[in-house]
């Protein structure tokens, strides 16, 4: 079961709002999805999550396949069921993971050999096999394998990784079972539009039920990730979900539902939280530095999340100092709620077409601290 429906549209930009129905419920678009590596998102429970509102997250296909691996997690009845997650999932193809193992890898035009970087064994991955994997794994929404080349690659290169994804993603769609998942196609080719656009001219009429743009957040400046992103986006299929892999300051954000994309994932706020970071409205902060230490106010005073009810930068700060792991968990919480309840002042602005005025808004607030960190 996959269904997805634009309910409103911004007249001032490409923002628009509506829903994807999963057969474990619906995401209310735009939307924001943490990532869950290892089939949990990090220092949180479930029902951290619940409490959040979050209704879709991601786990990783190629760390799920190598540890504890796709028999396991099917012998469980699938990922859902072995994580205790109840409500939408996405697994990513793992082209990503294989691009950043550069050193570990060789792709030729039937697969990636790899050695993992857990013991070093020596595997081969294939389209076909991804697919297998993703299967097992059982979430509502998977991805073609790609293959995502570097910010500053050749041209030439470029070319090579549209030509070579294309291929893999004739190859996805003829393994996949549709049976209850749906599979997304990804848009490659670097910094290039005419590679953006061979890559879009190659993969829509294969009618995929939504589409990603992959190859953004890897190093290239932001204005080349926005000139990227301004050229792709609106061209995607109006009737069709958008997912902007890989993207999650607040900025980029308002960014990406300026220009019309659906779906978001990062793992920035968990592991900012690891860091000692955190999101507020007036900027990012990092509660370990010494200005905070007998700061008793809130992380935000604009925030309503369990965090900033019930405990102080003072604090909090004390337990960075103090290597407590409970800090994880507490920042894990805030920036979650802080970058959820965005997208939902998102979602409410494009509803009453005000989404500019919230843009220009928010982000005169987020750029006005000292303590801002973009």
């Amino acid at each position: 079961m996959f269904v997805f429906e634009v309910e409103g549209k911004d007249v001032n930009s490409f923002a628009r709002c509506g829903k994807i129905v999963t057969g474990h419920g619906v995401i209310q678009t735009p939307v924001f999805m943490p990532v869950g590596t290892q089939a949990t998102v990090k220092a949180l429970t479930p029902d951290d999550l619940y409490e959040l509102n979050i209704n879709v997250i991601l786990a990783n296909t190629y760390h799920l396949y190598l540890r504890p691996g796709a028999d396991l997690i099917s012998k469980a009845r699938g990922l859902h069921s072995f994580m205790n997650w109840n409500k939408s999932l996405l697994t990513d193809s793992g082209g990503f993971q294989v691009f950043s193992l550069s050193r570990l890898r060789q792709i030729t035009d039937e697969g990636v050999y790899f050695r993992s970087h857990i013991d070093g064994s020596r595997h081969f991955l294939t389209p076909e096999m991804v697919m297998n994997v993703q299967q097992q794994l059982g979430a509502d929404i998977i991805m073609c394998f790609d293959e995502c080349c570097a910010y500053d690659c050749s041209y030439e290169e470029a070319h090579n990784a549209v030509t070579r994804t294309t291929k893999w993603a004739e190859r996805c769609l003829s393994a996949h079972e549709p049976e209850g998942q749906a599979l997304f196609g990804i848009v490659q080719g670097g910094m290039f539009e005419e590679l953006r656009s061979k890559s879009m001219d190659q993969l829509i009429p294969l009618d995929f039920p939504g589409y990603a743009i992959g190859g953004l957040s890897v190093g290239e400046s932001k204005d080349d990730m926005y000139r990227v992103l301004s050229f792709t986006a609106p061209k995607l299929p109006d009737d069709k979900p958008r997912y902007l892999m890989g993207v999650g300051s607040p900025e980029d954000l308002l960014q990406g539902v300026k220009n019309g994309i659906d779906m978001f994932d990062c793992v920035l706020p968990t592991r900012l939280a690891r860091h000692g970071s955190a999101f507020t409205s007036k900027g990012r902060i990092t509660v370990r530095n010494f200005t905070f230490a007998e700061d008793f106010s809130p992380l935000d005073d604009e925030c309503d999340c369990y965090v900033c009810k019930n405990y102080s930068r003072a604090y909090i700060r004390h337990l960075i100092k103090a290597g407590e792991l409970l800090v994880h968990r507490l920042l894990s919480i805030h920036n979650l709620y802080f970058l959820e309840n965005l997208m939902k002042n998102i979602r409410n602005s494009i509803k009453i077409q005000k989404f500019n005025e919230f843009h220009h808004d928010f982000l005169v607030k987020y750029n006005s601290s000292s303590n801002a960190r973009n």
